[in-house]
């Protein structure tokens, strides 16, 4: 491993990095949309894996099928106000 040092033409604070502008924070889509979303399509994951290991077809669709309700579930709640930056998660000032 090298010991050299950093030099000074790089700033500690820049927003640049490999071409990436790094400005804005990404967010991880920490929202009640985005976590209902992936808890309705896990508990369809779910449904799906133990329906193809004891080698049911029409509960292994029904787990799809929740899966699709997740999906469709988070949509919803983003397209109301319930994701990330959304109308309903505004802080109201208390």
């Amino acid at each position: 491993m090298s010991k050299a040092t950093v030099s000074a033409s790089q700033s500690a604070g820049a927003e640049i990095h490999n071409g990436v502008d790094h400005s804005e924070p990404t967010g991880h889509g920490n929202s009640p949309a985005a976590w209902t979303c992936v808890i309705i399509m896990l508990i369809g994951a779910l449904i799906a894996a133990i329906a193809f290991v004891i080698a049911n077809t029409s509960i292994f669709i029904a787990g799809l099928v929740v899966m699709l309700v997740g999906l469709l579930a988070g949509l919803v709640m983003r397209k109301a106000g319930y994701g990330v930056g959304g109308s309903k998660l505004k802080n109201s000032g208390h």
